[in-house]
This record gives C-alpha cells, structure tokens and sequence, in this order.
C-alpha cells in the first residue's frame, strides 16, 4: 500500500469500473460489483488490493499472490490462485497504468506547500540549521543536529534522521532517510522513476507509488540520483558510499555496506546484495540478483545474475579470470594480423 504521508487513493473502485477505465476483460463475471480499495505489487497485495503480472519472471509470485484483483495476459492466467478475480488484457502493463493513474491522479500526489519556506507543520529537532532559501514542505520531520543546505527542497511528508547533512540544492521528496546520512550538493531524492506503458493512445506514465529508503550512515555523492519505487520501495542498505553521477532506478535494492563508483547506472528491481563494489560506469539491466561480496571491474555490462564473492569484468560481464583470457587472446590475435600485414 503507498504511504498515506505522500499519496492520496481516490479509490475504492468496483472490478466493473476498473475493467471500463483499463480496458481489460472481466475473468469472473460474479465478481462485477467487488471493490477494489489499492494497488499494490503482487508480493504484498491483499484481497481488497489490485496488482498485475508482466513480466514473466514474477509467474511464481503471482501465483503465490494473496492480491484479490490482478491484471494478467490470457496466456498466464491459468497459473492464478483459485481465489484471485482476473482483469485479463493483451497489454496488462498498459491496464495496470491506467488503473494506477486512476487511483492516484498526479496532480493529488504530494500536498501543497505554504507560501512560507518552512511550512508550519513541520518539526525540526533540537539543534538543526536550515541554510538560506531551503525549503522545508508539510508535516516533515527533520531530527535533531541536522544541516539542512541552502536551497536545499524538503518534500512534505519526507523524514529525516539525526545528524544527518543534507547538502545545498539538494531535493529529498516521498523518502525516509536514516541518521548520520550525508546527501553531497545537487542529489535528487526520490524523483519519479522511469516507469511507462505504450498503446495506441502513445506512451502512459505509471504512477509511482513507492519511497526511497535510504539506511544509516549512507553517503550520497553529488547530482546522484535515486529514484523512487514503482510500487514497492527502492532501499539504500546502511553504510553504503554511493559516488557523484550515479543512477539508481526504481524499486533497487542495495545491502549493507555497498560501494557504487561514479557513472554507474543501475536499472529497475536489480538486488545488489551486502558489500557489493561496483566500479565505475558499469550499467546493470533490470530484475538482477547480485550476490554478497561481489566486485564488478569498471566499465563492465552486467546483464545476468552473478552469484556471491565472485570478481567480474567486460561486457557483458564474466569472471575476471575468463575476460583476462579473452582480453590476452584478443591482444595476441592483433598482434599476429599486424605481423602478417607487416
């Protein structure tokens, strides 16, 4: 369920109302008039929640779903927990879209912000500073022995633990953000993740719907960006030390301890598990597991699984001793051609 402190549900709905607005099929017809109070993703719905299947890869959690309603091709709609009402679609990414969009207009998504800087509801513990032009929004809570920098956005509703450093022009928007963090200049909190359906009708901006949750004693370097969940959250582990110019997606997980270098992109739902180091300008593709201990040479393209305390290199990225094989093959190849043309 989204956190009430930043969105606001215009539901409930009825299966009919959402099967008109998303232009899916009803599975069981009896169950027209059945309300429908959230959305949520299909490991934490429950029975009054309304999730979707797209990807394949989650045909398990869909069928383990305790949702009451889900969006779901034709094709994989066999493997529903007997309990589950259907809206089948062709696009069931797309349906979903319009229903979120439904639930959670953008326009109601964060409450508005007074004409003053700090807004009057919003706490600030004992000892904390705000630099000139920051902007503080409803019913923030900011700890005690907190800097907050100049011109630095506070969103509404967003926490922010004790002595923790939040640097100038920096925006924390739908976060809950531990103690002793320290966000460096121009870091970009919580922004909207990249998250849309095409139809016919173009391209359809998903809501999303999740926070940032960023752990104690993590670091984030400047003009990093973090975006927020789809539907679940994104999570930063404690302690970790995340460089300048780094790019985390929606609904990311990083362990405890991880260090990411500067340029490194990491797309939606990819799981870097405890003290992960990512060498600069790697790129990850989306749904990844990355085990304990694992250490990614820079410039390499993660594009599978990698299992723990393994060291990797190249693109796409294989064990360090295979690419040094493939690397000194390559290196005796050109130097035989040279020779020859020689």
């Amino acid at each position: 369920m989204p956190d009430p402190r930043f969105y606001r549900s215009a539901g409930p709905f009825t299966v009919s109302e959402l099967a008109s607005i998303s232009g899916a099929q009803i599975g069981d017809k009896e169950a027209f008039d059945r309300k429908v109070f959230d959305v949520a993703p299909l490991e934490s719905a429950g029975e009054r929640d309304v999730s979707f299947l797209d990807n394949p890869l989650y045909l398990a959690a869909f069928s383990e779903s305790a949702a009451g309603v889900c969006v779901v091709h034709p094709e994989r709609s066999r493997a529903a927990p007997s309990s589950m009402t259907l809206l089948l679609s062709e696009t069931p990414y797309l349906a979903y879209a319009k229903i979120a969009k439904a639930f959670y207009s953008e326009t109601d998504l964060v409450e508005s912000v007074s004409s003053s800087l700090i807004d009057p509801t919003a706490v600030i513990g004992k000892g904390s500073t705000v630099g000139p032009g920051a902007v503080i929004g409803a019913h923030a809570e900011i700890g005690s022995e907190c800097e907050i920098g100049a011109n630095a956005v506070v969103g509404a509703g967003v926490v922010i633990g004790n002595h923790s450093i939040i640097g100038p022009c920096v925006s924390v928007q739908y976060s809950k953000i531990g103690s002793k963090v320290r966000l460096l200049a121009g870091a970009r909190i919580g922004e909207a993740g990249f998250g849309f359906a095409t139809g016919n009708e173009g391209h359809v901006t998903v809501p999303q719907l999740g926070r940032v949750i960023i752990g104690d004693g993590t670091e984030v370097g400047a003009n990093t960006t973090i975006d927020r969940g789809s539907a679940a959250d994104t999570v930063i582990g404690e302690g970790c030390r995340i460089d300048n110019l780094v790019q985390i997606g929606h609904n990311v997980i990083l362990g405890r301890g991880c260090i990411v270098v500067s340029q490194v992109g990491i797309s939606g739902s990819t799981h870097l598990d405890d003290y992960v180091v990512v060498g600069g300008q790697v790129g990850f593709t989306g749904h990844l597991k990355i085990g304990k201990g694992v250490q990614i040479a820079a410039q390499s393209g993660v594009m599978n699984d990698l299992p723990a305390g393994g060291k990797y290199s190249g693109s796409p990225a294989v064990p360090m001793r295979q690419w040094l094989k493939q690397a000194a093959m390559i290196r005796s190849m050109g130097k035989k051609k040279a020779s020859k043309d020689g």
